[in-house]
């Protein structure tokens, strides 16, 4: 980092709050992706003041500002592509307000939502969404890439829970999206506009979040199938029978395979297991609940049907979908964790068709989900010093994009574009839309100073 930069930075956050020390630009040169670039340096900033100083510097020196959260991000929108800084927002973590009787909740962005969960359980509330990384994953980066999780097909994604937000423009300026109420149709929906926008458009530096009380009783069932279309089928029939469980989860062969041997666990060998969760206020709601989809499992030919009878044995069957992802990834030289979405009636096509990539390209994929959504993560694994091998895990990883959008999907449910898909937002987006991104992101940023290189959207 040039002297000069170096010292206007420590003038705004103080010398201990800025590195260009070689350990900590090869910590931040990647996150949770396969890719990786070296910034010039990083900051840490303590309030929305600092980072609107910050902003204002890079803008009149033409460098470029990548926000990061904690680093988990699966698509590379933490990855300094361009170079530039790195604005660590981990230390801006304090829960500013709790206000039960308004049901919400305002936080900063560097807050991890496992932190506002603990805080919220004296109050019988919580925040609904539930990403597998919650315990390490920041709010400010569940924000920024609309981040969903295991109870999406009840409780959706994060956007369905932001009222308001606080954020820095690139030029520095501060900007109030939102409001306090729960319903707000004042202007045009710039909150919305924010979320999802993975640092290309502002830097969030405040987040109001609406939260809601937790429910009393909850039913868990496991069924194993033989056949993953039958899985698919079965996942489709509940979702249109009139019922909404809280969590509809698959783990195929592979990922059953993988638990049983480095996980701990002793489960079922099958080509596919269903997980499924159904919460509310009383046991005989959940109950009728539960007992609606065992019998859809059933129907479509479940081998072996299980229901979990004490709270133990389901935070067992959630610890082991929770720690597969992590298992992938110490099991693998190199994985590429995707994250497709389809219309609910096209889950067996995806899920048949995503066996039939991995033949047909010689990769081997392991795949979970949130089925009850429509969002499934294939993981390409390979090794990638081995050039050829490398080459057909990245045409696995296309034509997994290309089924998608032929099925009426889309390319990310919940992982963002970030690098990894940037190349491929043509596959699913008309050039005119294209366009029309373009023109946003050049109102709101014109030097390109904020997360550039990310969604496609350079010129």
């Amino acid at each position: 980092m040039e002297k000069i930069l170096r010292q206007k930075l420590a003038e705004i956050v103080s010398e201990n709050n800025v590195t260009d020390k070689l350990i900590d630009l090869i910590s931040y040169s990647k996150d949770a992706s396969e890719h990786r670039h070296r910034p010039i340096g990083a900051v840490w900033p303590q309030n929305t003041a600092q980072v609107s100083a910050i902003l204002k510097l890079a803008n009149r020196e033409m460098v470029p500002i990548v926000p990061r959260g904690a680093g988990t991000g699966l698509s590379g929108m933490a990855v300094p592509e361009k170079g530039g800084l790195v604005l660590d927002m981990a230390r801006m973590k304090r829960i500013l307000e709790i206000k039960i009787e308004d049901r919400l909740v305002v936080v900063q962005p560097g807050v991890v939502y496992a932190q506002l969960q603990k805080a919220l359980d004296p109050y019988d509330f919580h925040f609904p969404p539930d990403p597998a990384s919650g315990k390490i994953a920041t709010l400010g980066g569940n924000v920024a890439t609309n981040a969903g999780g295991l109870r999406g097909a009840k409780y959706g994604t994060t956007r369905d829970y932001v009222l308001g937000l606080e954020v820095v423009l690139a030029d520095g300026e501060i900007l109030k999206t939102g409001s306090r109420t729960m319903k707000c149709v004042s202007g045009y929906d710039l909150t919305r506009l924010f979320v999802g926008s993975e640092g290309t458009l502002g830097v969030i530096t405040e987040i109001t979040l609406k939260i809601n009380p937790k429910p009393k009783s909850i039913a868990t069932c496991s069924a194993t199938f033989q056949e993953i279309k039958d899985a698919g089928e079965a996942i489709s029939e509940i979702m249109r029978s009139g019922i909404t469980p809280s969590v509809l989860e698959i783990l195929d062969e592979q990922c059953l395979m993988v638990l049983n041997r480095h996980g701990g666990q002793n489960l079922p060998e099958a080509a596919a297991m269903v997980l499924a969760e159904a919460d509310g206020y009383t046991r005989e709601e959940t109950g009728y609940l539960i007992g609606k989809v065992v019998e859809v499992f059933k129907k479509n030919h479940a081998s072996q049907v299980a229901q979990a009878d004490s709270r133990e044995e389901i935070e067992k069957l959630w610890t082991a979908r929770r720690g597969i992802g992590g298992i992938l990834y110490r099991l693998s030289f190199n994985m590429i964790a995707e994250d497709v979405t389809v219309p609910i009636s096209r889950v067996p096509e995806l899920l048949i068709g995503t066996q039939e990539i991995g033949e047909r390209n010689h990769v081997l994929i392991a795949t979970l989900g949130h089925l009850g959504d429509g969002n499934l993560h294939p993981n390409i694994i390979f090794d990638g010093r081995n050039a050829e091998e490398k080459s057909r895990a990245e045409k696995a990883s296309e034509e997994l994009f290309q089924l998608a959008i032929h099925l009426g999907g889309t390319l990310t449910g919940e992982h963002g574009i970030g690098l990894a898909k940037a190349p491929f937002m043509p596959l699913e987006h008309s050039p005119v839309a294209m366009r029309v991104m373009r023109e946003v992101k050049q109102m709101f940023d014109p030097n390109n100073i904020l997360n550039p290189g990310k969604m496609g959207l350079e010129v």
